[in-house]
């Protein structure tokens, strides 16, 4: 499985040389994620001269997208925004990348194989589906999304669809002050890279050249985008179904035995309720669009809930501790002062367990088949989910790899 990448400035990855097979010319990637298991990749590639290959075969579900250079498909030259799909299986076309010309690079459900042919007469692989895709972005138009969310202003690019998974590639816009108060989930992966703009959420900054990588389940937001709006080339493994939550909170504890001169010691518990206060905490204008985005969504009629900044108020986890300590106290019936040195079985009372309302049964939340399928072992992979299913419980994931220039926590809303 691929790990969480939440989020990473791409100048923090090393080069390596670049795994193009068969193909002539110099080329270094950086390797944003990779699936160790089956050999899926998501890299940045840069060519450091004219590099090319012929007609041949991919191992992998391959695409190629131009941040800035050009590239040649079967004779045709596309610039910046050019997109190549190239199916496993599939013949495709020679493919050529000018010097200095800069990518990004997929491959999914396989390695970086591939098998050179004589001509796109070559026979298909007997397992192959759908057609080799090739496409101008740049020329095509900005559709608003179907659902546009909290606030107006989400603009897509479909690149590239897959009719019997619903995997699928696209771009994404959002323009300057879209903002998104709820955390959400999907029964999918989410994966995107930021090629232009500025957009600031509670794991960090996403600005030109920020990447992240969430396996299905994760929770992620709050979103504020900044000047100029942003955007991204984003990637899912099925269909994108969004569940929100929203004001949650996270408590644990520790010890801590390395802290340096000067730093405060961690306390033996803390919530993220303690981190939404002080220094790390949203702007004024950064509350001002979320509680903007939540009037927008009840005048569409949508159920939302008020948004609390985190540091405010009483913290929610106490409330549950205090819950939980009660809870425990109604079942055993015992005061403080109360001896146990008595059989339980003898001493001729019983106790009622206590309807305690947590909120919904984390057992209703879980598909039935969660642990039990194929891919039980990766918790992260997608799942296939139809309107009427239960919703699986999110994946709270506490150590995602982070970047070391770009990472930010204030835990807002986790």
């Amino acid at each position: 499985m691929r790990p969480h990448v939440e989020l990473i400035q791409e100048d923090d990855y090393v080069w390596h040389g670049a795994e193009l097979v068969a193909g002539e010319g110099r080329a270094s990637e950086r390797r944003l994620s990779v699936d160790e298991e089956d050999g899926s990749s998501s890299l940045r590639v840069d060519f450091h001269t004219d590099w090319g290959r012929g007609p041949g075969i991919h191992h992998a579900n391959t695409e190629y997208y131009v941040l800035d250079g050009s590239m040649t498909y079967g004779g045709r030259e596309i610039g910046k925004g050019g997109y190549v799909y190239a199916p496993k299986g599939v013949p495709t076309d020679a493919i050529t990348f000018a010097e200095g010309t800069r990518i990004l690079h997929y491959r999914e459900y396989g390695d970086a194989g591939f098998d050179p042919v004589d001509s796109l007469a070559h026979p298909r692989r007997p397992d192959a589906r759908e057609d080799v895709l090739v496409i101008d972005s740049e020329a095509m138009t900005w559709d608003a999304v179907p659902n546009p969310g909290p606030m107006p202003g989400l603009f897509i690019k479909y690149l590239h669809v897959d009719p019997g998974t619903g995997f699928y590639t696209r771009l994404v816009h959002a323009q300057e002050g879209w903002a998104d108060h709820r955390l959400a989930h999907h029964p999918c992966y989410e994966e995107a890279y930021t090629t232009q703009g500025h957009m600031e959420y509670n794991f960090g900054t996403l600005d030109l050249g920020t990447y992240f990588f969430r396996p299905a389940r994760i929770k992620h937001g709050h979103f504020t985008t900044m000047e100029g709006g942003t955007t991204w080339l984003l990637r899912s493994d099925g269909e994108l179904f969004n569940w929100y939550t929203q004001n949650e909170w996270v408590r644990w504890g520790g010890e801590a035995l390395n802290y340096g001169p000067g730093e405060a010691p961690l306390r033996w518990s803390m919530s993220s309720h303690d981190l939404g206060s002080g220094a790390g905490r949203r702007t004024e204008k950064d509350i001002a669009d979320l509680v903007a985005a939540l009037e927008y969504q009840r005048e569409q009629g949508a159920v939302d809930d008020d948004y609390t900044q985190h540091g405010q108020g009483t913290d929610p986890s106490l409330l549950a501790l205090a819950k939980a300590v009660d809870a425990a106290r109604l079942q055993g019936g015992h005061g403080p002062g109360h001896s146990h040195e008595h059989e339980h079985d003898d001493h001729g009372h019983e106790h009622d367990v206590p309807a305690v309302d947590w909120g919904v049964d984390p057992a209703a939340l879980e598909h039935a088949d969660e642990r039990t399928d194929a891919h039980a072992h990766n918790w992260g992979r997608g799942r296939v989910w139809k309107s009427g299913d239960p919703i699986p419980a999110p994946i709270l994931s506490s150590l995602p790899v982070r970047s070391r220039s770009r990472g930010r926590w204030d835990a807002d809303g986790m």
